[in-house]
């Protein structure tokens, strides 16, 4: 294979390795759902003879889904959905498993990004999953010849979940995906909570600033525009919501935020955070409004929310005034602050860490049982996008909630039966 993994990359593998393996035990320290499936897949190896690539945000939850999928009998090639989200001695730890191949590196460039995910397809797959949709999209347009041979993959996040259903609308999708960030187990948790704190601390990490008193402009108001609001006004930020689809607007409006067009949003923001996963959310008109010494960050999965090339285009100068901050300077001596690039923030900043360990044991339990599901019944599963089944949702729930202690009530048989009658009145 021409694209050399993460170990024939690094100058000090052994070092990384180590580091990165610390990283991973950590996180699975505080993963029991991880830990419990692993468990289970250990004894019963679903995945046995499997071949699973995967394009994913490559750090230490992630890799803990990444082992525990080899533990269930899989050979294992991963590479990252991000060119700055890879943490380079996770990507080492993980190549150190005889099952696991790991292209992911931090910082390449595009050529070498796309190099990564064809060498994970030089694996000649079974199964993926993927994290925006590149690899699904690199199989149907450049690897058509291994369509026949996947069983099936899982999307994790919202924009890789809308691209393909756009194929599936065209009729373009080949074989069957699991749209695990549809399930509640993942908005509901991932999307809102993680998404929320996860960006805000690594914008508050990057810059070093304060949220308290600053007007915060929130784009979007799906899931994870929901939970960045929530946790800015949680550190007493006034939050201005910007939407395009009114019942979300309203809903924003109910929940107590200001909602207004970005027109009006982009003279009164301090911090900006794009979560639409739509392209050209801030443009050159808004730039031109802003005040001094504003700080833009996105929080969608591509950096095309923020024009970055009218700005720079608007620009006199720019520079990095802080690890992770570019600072554009107008030449009315205006200064736009853009973090990580105009990439995910809360993985693409350099101090970013990704969702919390307790969230993403959620969502990577889904994502695993999602895969065992899709190998063990693939025959009820036709080409396109699938929900996952709710069955699957509830043993994840039933899972962390064991592991935090929690009981819950049962309907009794009486209940059950009244929920299901149409012939119980009042």
């Amino acid at each position: 294979m021409s694209q050399p993994t993460i170990t024939e990359q690094l100058d000090e593998p052994r070092v990384a390795r180590e580091s990165g393996r610390k990283k991973i035990e950590w996180a699975r320290e505080h993963m029991p759902i991880m830990t419990a499936i692993a468990e289970e897949f250990n004894a019963e190896q679903p995945l046995d003879g499997e071949v699973v690539a995967m394009a994913m945000h490559v750090e230490a939850k992630t890799a803990v889904l990444t082992e525990v999928l080899a533990e269930a009998g899989a050979e294992v090639a991963i590479t990252g959905c991000n060119p700055l989200s890879t943490h380079d001695d996770v990507s080492a730890a993980l190549d150190a498993n005889d099952a696991i191949t790991s292209y992911a590196k931090r910082g390449v460039d595009d050529d070498a990004y796309y190099a990564a995910i064809e060498a994970t397809l030089d694996h000649e797959p079974t199964v993926t999953v993927d994290d925006g949709g590149d690899l699904v999209m690199a199989i149907h347009e450049d690897y058509p010849e291994l369509i026949d041979s996947i069983v099936g993959g899982c999307e994790e996040t919202t924009t890789g979940v809308h691209r393909l259903r756009a194929m599936d609308e065209d009729g373009e999708l080949k074989y069957p995906m699991f749209a695990v960030n549809d399930t509640p187990m993942k908005r509901l948790f991932d999307n809102v909570h993680g998404t929320g704190e996860a960006s805000l601390s690594s914008i508050a990490m990057t810059t070093n600033l304060s949220f308290a008193g600053k007007t915060v402009v929130v784009s979007g108001y799906g899931y994870c525009g929901r939970g960045v609001a929530k946790k800015a006004a949680g550190q007493n930020a006034h939050v201005v919501v910007t939407e395009v689809e009114p019942r979300r607007a309203l809903e924003a409006h109910m929940e107590g935020y200001e909602v207004c067009p970005m027109d009006e949003a982009a003279a009164k923001g301090d911090i900006f955070v794009t979560t639409t996963g739509n392209r050209d959310v801030i443009v050159k008109e808004h730039f031109e409004r802003m005040s001094d010494g504003v700080v833009l960050a996105n929080a969608g999965h591509f950096n095309v929310e923020i024009d970055l090339d009218a700005l720079d285009d608007l620009a006199v100068s720019r520079e990095e005034v802080r690890d992770g901050v570019e600072e554009f300077k107008l030449d009315d001596g205006r200064r736009i602050n853009v973090l990580a690039d105009g990439r995910l923030v809360n993985l693409a900043a350099p101090v970013a860490l990704g969702h919390p360990v307790e969230v993403m044991d959620q969502s990577f339990g889904i994502q695993a049982v999602s895969v065992r599901e899709m190998v063990e019944n693939t025959d009820e599963y036709g080409a396109g996008v699938h929900e996952v089944p709710d069955e699957l949702d509830k043993e994840v729930a039933e899972i962390k909630l064991d592991a935090e202690g929690i009981d819950i009530d049962d309907l009794s048989s009486e209940q059950a039966e009244y929920m299901d009658s149409w012939q119980h009145g009042t």
